[in-house]
């Protein structure tokens, strides 16, 4: 069976769907194909922590309201080192933005109903094999839905798939340059129904490794801390997990988190991830197809959606006038924020962690970082300015 749509667009998440909403926004057809299905991305729960260039386009899109009414802002964050919270405070390094934390998959549910009730054409279940043509005027995507091969032509593909998708790989690996770091360490999270800990986030280091205090909901709270990433999350009982979590958060105050019953555990690994370039003929990759970064800066999901807000300015351009400068200019002009970002990222992890090779002339250096952020008026505004987002491309 054959489809035929102006944007194809590969991958159901947070990359695809804002695409598809900013193109409906501009009269531009999509369809979406998502090899899972509807409940299985929206039920898993990931990181949510939203800049405030991402809540303006979201609010944009008109599919802020449920983010406004049920996220948190959050105005600061805390870094924890040596027995004491120091905070950094966004209204006064950071020109007042602030951050939402709002769950990345409440953030999907939103896009996917939004979607489906203005017509929108989410395929679930239809996993792609292939991406053919992309040099030429009508590149295809080969999938198969409900038990048929079927094919998607375009005038042009965006490829929002993720790391392990088929668009990437449709780029030849002549064409591209792919640059990758494998972090020694892993993040043990788990999943708590309790209130929340702190009002804001905890950025924690500690002799024993980093901690990181988050929260999901009014009643569910978030917490990871720096694991091996070859463990496995049958080695750690719960009180294990809050024996050590005590240990690497506490205070010379005597703070400790809000515990409660653990639903959910998971190991995770950390690496940073960088293709160029982001696009060839008529494909576009955007989002975890092109780049992953450290979950320590927070950056996810706000790369995904700046990506496809360049993108889709370059489509608008091609359909209103036939010019295609800005999507000519999508790779360099993504890999700019992508870069600043994977930099960010990359020196948060840096700072916050205990490396394997790490001896106490490190610890002592790192310690001193962080000193210097937390007292440095010109550090604090460069932590705080990446941190909610800055405005490139």
């Amino acid at each position: 069976m054959n489809h035929q749509t102006q944007i194809g667009i590969v991958g159901a998440g947070p990359a695809g769907l804002i695409l598809s909403h900013l193109l409906r926004l501009e009269g531009i057809d999509s369809v979406v194909l998502e090899s899972r299905s509807r409940e299985e991305i929206e039920s898993t729960v990931r990181a949510g922590v939203l800049e405030q260039g991402t809540v303006d386009l979201l609010v944009h899109m008109g599919l802020g309201a449920r983010m406004i009414r049920e996220g948190a802002v959050h105005h600061g964050i805390h870094l924890r080192f040596a027995g004491y919270t120091h905070r950094i405070d966004f209204a006064t390094h950071a020109d007042g933005r602030a951050i939402t934390v709002y769950a990345q998959h409440e953030v999907i549910k939103d896009l996917v109903a939004a979607r489906l009730a203005t017509g929108g054409k989410i395929l679930f279940g239809a996993k792609c094999t292939g991406v053919i043509g992309a040099d030429g005027s009508k590149p295809t995507v080969c999938f198969t839905h409900e038990g048929r091969e079927q094919t998607l032509h375009c005038d042009f593909i965006a490829g929002c798939d993720g790391y392990h998708g088929v668009a990437r790989p449709a780029i030849a690996a002549a064409g591209r340059s792919d640059y990758v770091r494998i972090y020694p360490f892993g993040w043990f999270g788990i999943l708590v129904e309790a209130p929340p800990s702190s009002d804001e986030l905890i950025y924690a280091y500690h002799e024993r490794g980093f901690a990181l205090v988050s929260t999901r909901s009014p009643v569910l709270q978030r917490m990871y801390f720096q694991c091996d990433p070859k463990d496995n999350v049958d080695n750690w009982s719960d009180d294990r997990i809050w024996a050590e979590l005590h240990t690497r958060l506490e205070t010379k105050d005597g703070w400790k988190p809000i515990t409660g019953k653990i639903i959910q555990k998971n190991i995770v690994g950390i690496r940073s991830f960088v293709t160029e370039p982001m696009q060839h003929g008529r494909l576009f990759l955007a989002g975890d197809a092109a780049h992953i970064v450290p979950p320590t800066g927070a950056k996810g999901l706000n790369l995904a959606a700046a990506d496809v807000r360049v993108l889709s300015r370059g489509l608008v351009e091609f359909y209103r006038s036939g010019r295609t400068s800005t999507l000519d200019g999508y790779s360099a002009t993504a890999l700019r924020r992508v870069w600043r970002a994977e930099h960010f990222s990359w020196w948060m992890t840096s700072m916050l962690h205990r490396f394997p090779d790490g001896d106490k002339f490190q610890q002592r250096l790192q310690l001193s970082q962080l000193d210097y952020v937390c007292s440095s008026p010109a550090a604090a505004k460069t932590l705080a300015e990446n941190y909610v987002g800055l405005a490139i491309g």
